[in-house]
């Protein structure tokens, strides 16, 4: 079959797509080997699809090769991982900051109603969860989306995005500290919704910072 053949490229995308899954998610875990003769098996494909696939994960960074020991799920060091937070404080901090200025008012509806819909599944999960779905389905994602700045969108919603949603997912969404993130959405949103820049960028600077604390806690804790 030609590399470009669509069957291929649907039958790769796929791939791509549920194994990037598993790892945000946990299901393959930080530093486990990634084994092409068994995933080819498990998915029924070829060896040639699911390194196209690796690669793109690797484009991704969430898999790494390293000589002698193959792919394996990326494992960040604490130093990295509280990098990466500072990183993101920044910049969505200065995407808040635009999104209050360019997101328009059914933007702006269509983010309340996503939030509604997040405190629903949190009463769901008694207050103990708060794992959002990627992409438009994802309140930070949305804000990205809003500033309208093409340069920030490609670094937090490419380039760093799905290996911070493993970190969010591990040491994030599932603590005690799902509700009061639900409850800094709501500030943020009052925010972007008054059209008020500077408001907008210090509650997401301080509420990235609260993860931040989260997440070292829980790492010195492990």
């Amino acid at each position: 079959m030609e590399k470009n053949d669509p069957i291929t490229i649907t039958l790769t995308d796929r791939l791509f797509d549920t194994i990037q899954r598993a790892i945000v998610e946990g299901e393959i875990p930080s530093g486990s080997k990634i084994s092409e003769p068994e995933l080819a098996r498990q998915h029924g494909v070829s060896r040639g699809s699911l390194r196209e696939a690796i690669g793109r994960l690797e484009a991704r960074k969430l898999v790494e090769r390293k000589p002698n020991l193959g792919a394996r799920v990326v494992t960040l060091s604490y130093e990295q991982l509280i990098e990466i937070y500072q990183v993101r404080e920044a910049l969505e901090g200065m995407a808040a900051r635009l999104a209050a200025q360019n997101m328009s008012d059914k933007e702006i509806e269509e983010l309340q109603l996503l939030l509604d819909q997040h405190g629903r599944q949190i009463e769901e999960q008694h207050g103990e969860a708060y794992f959002q779905k990627q992409g438009d389905l994802d309140f930070h994602y949305r804000i990205v989306q809003g500033s309208k700045n093409h340069q920030l969108i490609g670094l937090l919603c490419n380039d760093l995005y799905h290996l911070l949603r493993m970190y969010r997912y591990q040491f994030g969404m599932r603590s005690k500290r799902s509700s009061q993130a639900y409850d800094e959405h709501h500030y943020l949103l009052n925010a972007i919704s008054s059209r008020d820049p500077e408001m907008a960028e210090l509650l997401m600077r301080q509420h990235i910072r609260s993860s931040r604390r989260n997440v070292e806690r829980m790492l010195l804790e492990n």
